[in-house]
């Protein structure tokens, strides 16, 4: 029998804690300070920010202070690759995915559908290795407010819209039926002077509060606005929406100059959530 191929944490005490109690108490107290959006039926999806806790911790936690008190049996996260290109969609092909916090079955049964879904999907570990954090980053929160889930790790490399549309059908076919799920990692616009940072990421914020999700391609595709994780957003907004989401609302904005001051260079982040 082989052995459990287990992907370890790779920015634990970078950008969270690598201590499981600090780690545990610092994602508690985010939480703790995040508000319920009130009138929601059913979430189907979330866009939670992956920069350092320092700087973004606070925009997650009101994405996933959303789903506290709901359950879900399966959680496809999807992330973009910052550390490797390569031309199709990677859906982990492990056992698990480990955080300080435990570790995390995969559910290898519907990871491997999804990849048998659409030649554009691949069941690997490309873009799951070396000190990628977009996807890892995400697993804390998951852990903390969700009790027992599978995950389904997913990171895209060419964020083509012809990748979108493989991933966003394929995750409608192999999620219908199931309690699911799907997370999308992303940042808005980085290293822009403050002003005109906000000016990009108010465009992002009016494409998703509209459900507009192919708007905010072209306005990717043109340069208007900027997001590391657009094709993980547009697939996960093309998903939830077949699976029945009506709506989607951008809860919190924030930059890294309003954590810091620093309004010279900023990174954006959002917390969105799309329910019905």
């Amino acid at each position: 029998m082989s052995a459990e191929k287990i992907r370890r944490p790779a920015v634990a005490g970078m950008f969270y804690s690598g201590n499981p109690e600090t780690l545990e108490r610092e994602v508690a107290v985010f939480l703790e300070s995040a508000n319920p959006e009130p009138n929601v039926n059913e979430i189907y999806g979330l866009v939670a920010p992956h920069a350092g806790y320092m700087y973004s911790g606070g925009v997650s936690a009101r994405a996933y202070r959303q789903i506290m008190d709901r359950e879900y049996d399966v959680v496809a996260v999807i992330s973009p690759s910052h550390h490797v290109y390569f031309e199709k969609v990677s859906v982990y092909n492990g056992d698990f995915y480990q955080t300080p916090l435990g570790m995390i079955p995969v559910d290898k049964e519907l990871s491997l559908l999804l990849a048998e879904a659409d030649p554009q999907i691949i069941y690997s570990s490309i873009g799951h290795e070396g000190q990628e954090h977009a996807l890892e980053v995400q697993l804390p929160f998951l852990q903390h407010v969700l009790d027992d889930f599978r995950l389904i790790p997913i990171v895209m490399g060419n964020q083509s819209y012809e990748n979108i549309i493989a991933l966003a059908d394929a995750l409608s076919k192999v999620l219908s039926g199931q309690k699911a799920l799907i997370v999308a990692s992303s940042d808005l616009s980085h290293y822009h002077p403050y002003d005109v940072a906000v000016r990009m990421d108010s465009v992002v914020i009016g494409h998703i509060n509209n459900f507009t999700e192919d708007n905010l391609y072209d306005d990717l595709a043109s340069g208007v606005c900027e997001m590391c994780g657009g094709g993980p957003v547009i697939a996960m907004m093309k998903a939830c929406r077949n699976l029945g989401a009506d709506k989607s609302k951008v809860i919190l904005y924030r930059n890294s100059g309003d954590v810091t001051d620093d309004r010279s260079q900023v990174v954006g982040y959002l917390a969105a959530m799309i329910y019905r």
